[in-house]
């Protein structure tokens, strides 16, 4: 799948969602360092050098693209309710992961639901936001439409 266009993308007023690397001009890549263009960073996988500045609230928790497990599940349902929070403080929120596609999309996504979108809803102006190759994890999409805390249970019972 190619890198995004852009390093970062706003999906509702002051919700972005976005990666550490990106297309730059003239198709090179490019890596999306943060500095303080948001008040809350939230990392779901953590590179060197790629910030934010000292003093921005920084959350990390980092997750693989892949099957998930009930604690695992608990931290990004935490994430997006933090997420929520600093949206109702009118804080700007930077979710991210690698390219800013699936797990920065998962937690954007169950923020959304909080917010009061469908899970259908959430996929559909992720990927309208930020790229047609956001939650293309069928499994990450399958959490959503399930629901996180449902999800949470079902991978509890099985570990």
């Amino acid at each position: 799948m190619p890198a995004p266009e852009n390093p970062w993308n706003e999906v509702v007023p002051g919700l972005w969602m976005g990666g550490h690397e990106y297309t730059a001009t003239l198709g090179h890549l490019a890596f999306a360092v943060v500095r303080d263009e948001f008040d809350l960073v939230q990392t779901l996988l953590r590179l060197p050098g790629h910030g934010p500045d000292p003093g921005v609230a920084h959350h990390v928790w980092p997750i693989p693209d892949g099957p998930l497990d009930g604690t695992q599940l608990a931290g990004v349902i935490r994430l997006a309710e933090a997420a929520c929070e600093a949206l109702e403080e009118d804080r700007k929120v930077l979710v991210r992961c690698y390219h800013g596609y699936n797990r920065s999309g998962l937690v954007v996504a169950h923020a959304l639901v909080r917010l009061g979108s469908s899970a259908d809803e959430a996929i559909r102006l992720i990927r309208a936001r930020r790229s047609p190759w956001a939650l293309h994890n069928e499994l990450f999409v399958e959490y959503l439409r399930a629901g996180l805390t449902t999800a949470r249970l079902l991978e509890e019972l099985t570990e």
